[in-house]
């Protein structure tokens, strides 16, 4: 990593860092994906994200690594939209237990809520909302949607959040189950950051 990376990808998960770096790669060098860096090597502090739609969360986030490091910044707020629960847990689905971050617990809350829902009704989609916001005070943003089911237990290793309990239109597993790969090519953070990928060429060059 250098030190003076030119993208910050404003989130302390690691794991979308790694995401949105492996969906980068068929469009940029190695050099330019190393110079992507995480939020984390600047601050350990999150700003608070009390939008109430993906995309206000994801630019408070943007703007604000933006604010604090001077750089182009991106970012993502994504969540699950579940048809019958009026499109909850939304953009309170990493806290839907209650506090952030407890991936278990959140997907335990939400099959238990819906343990009585037949399987005709329990359509629901991944939404994902990418923001770039540049020093000089532009700003874009691009979503993706991927509509599938809940499963009825947790199945699979692989992703994080709600994948191993999300079905896809076309799949009989899990997003959980499925390779990095197959996943990055069907994802709703596939869809947002393949869109962003025109603003961000233009930004990094190769």
């Amino acid at each position: 990593m250098t030190t003076s990376p030119r993208l910050v990808v404003a989130t302390g998960n690691q794991h979308k860092v790694e995401e949105i770096r492996s969906i980068l790669t068929p469009y940029f060098s190695e050099a330019i994906l190393a110079d992507i860096a995480p939020l984390g090597q600047f601050t350990r502090e999150e700003p608070v994200e009390d939008g109430v739609t993906f995309e206000a969360n994801s630019l408070i986030k943007a703007r604000a690594a933006c604010r604090l490091t001077g750089l182009p910044a991106l970012a993502d707020d994504s969540g699950i939209t579940v048809d019958v629960l009026g499109g909850a847990p939304g953009v309170f689905s990493a806290r839907w237990c209650g506090h952030h971050g407890d991936d278990r617990a959140n997907r335990e809350l939400l099959l238990a809520q819906l343990a009585d829902v037949p399987d005709q009704h329990r359509g629901c989609a991944f939404v994902a909302c990418v923001t770039l916001v540049l020093p000089d005070g532009r700003e874009f943003a691009t979503e993706g949607r991927v509509k599938g089911h809940l499963a009825r237990q947790s199945s699979g290793s692989g992703g994080f959040g709600y994948d191993p309990i999300f079905v896809p239109d076309g799949f009989s597993v899990t997003t959980a189950q499925l390779s990095p790969a197959e996943k990055n090519a069907l994802s709703h953070r596939g869809q947002a950051v393949r869109l962003m990928v025109e603003h961000l060429q233009e930004l990094l060059g190769d």
